[in-house]
């Protein structure tokens, strides 16, 4: 018998894949609610994105797949790099400089302990 999970996804989020991975480092393995508490006391840009992408995890192992929330663990977490949106800003004498406007696709999988 396959072990459930259940798994959230977010995709093109406005912040770079490589800020994103210093703060799913520090949550991966530990069990959902405490991830979430580290989450909601963590300073940094991607903190509030990944909390909330762990709580929909969460819900959805909860409503969809009929598991036990106190058990829950995140056993996946990753982050990857998405499309990257090019902009231009002018510089002196009519050139221009590239503005590299990354995203990340975040995934959190979640299985019962």
């Amino acid at each position: 018998m396959e072990e459930k999970q259940a798994r959230a996804e977010l995709r093109h989020a406005r912040i770079s894949a490589r800020k994103v991975k210093i703060v799913i480092d520090t949550i991966r393995g530990k069990n959902a609610k405490e991830a979430v508490a580290i989450l909601k006391y963590t300073n940094k840009a991607a903190a509030p994105v990944v909390e909330k992408l762990v709580k929909s995890a969460m819900a959805n192992a909860v409503n969809n797949h009929n598991m036990d929330e106190s058990k829950l663990y995140i056993s996946e977490i990753y982050a990857n790099q998405g499309v990257t949106m090019k902009r231009i800003m002018p510089r002196a004498k009519g050139r221009a400089n590239r503005i590299r406007k990354r995203t990340s696709h975040i995934t959190v999988v979640l299985k019962e302990a």
